[in-house]
């Protein structure tokens, strides 16, 4: 199994819709480093849920249950969705402060690459985050 990072801005689609929708096509990907991570992913993966611009924090953790397939927003073959399921919201968020304050964590794409709306999280990088949010995953 392999960990993601997937950003939704809050006020567009937050973990609270998510969680009542039970079920997202993650599409509308337009980089072609998250195109890549996108088409990667497998079913069971788990991904962490990253509240963008507003609120800045690692809030809960998606499953991928469907593997890519043509982004139905364009008719450009080239670009891919994936389906996520809620999984678990974490026991406390995690903040990018935290993150970026965290040595363990400073080669973190959200780190690293601070733009990328899909990414991928190492298992260690998954424990750290774990550990700093109180959550058995």
């Amino acid at each position: 199994m392999a960990y993601w990072l997937v950003k939704s801005e809050p006020f567009k689609y937050s973990w609270d819709q998510f969680e009542k929708d039970g079920k997202t096509c993650w599409d509308g990907v337009r980089n072609y480093a998250a195109r890549l991570h996108l088409r990667a992913m497998k079913k069971g993966d788990q991904v962490l849920w990253y509240h963008s611009n507003e609120g800045l924090e690692i809030v809960a953790i998606a499953k991928v249950v469907k593997e890519a397939y043509q982004d139905p927003t364009t008719d450009d073959e080239a670009w891919v969705a994936v389906d996520l399921k809620p999984y678990k919201k974490l026991s406390k968020p995690v903040s990018l402060q935290q993150v970026k304050n965290d040595k363990r964590l400073k080669d973190m794409a959200l780190v690293r690459l601070g733009r990328l709306s899909v990414q991928p999280v190492t298992n260690k990088e998954w424990s750290v985050i774990m550990e700093l949010s109180g959550t058995k995953a």
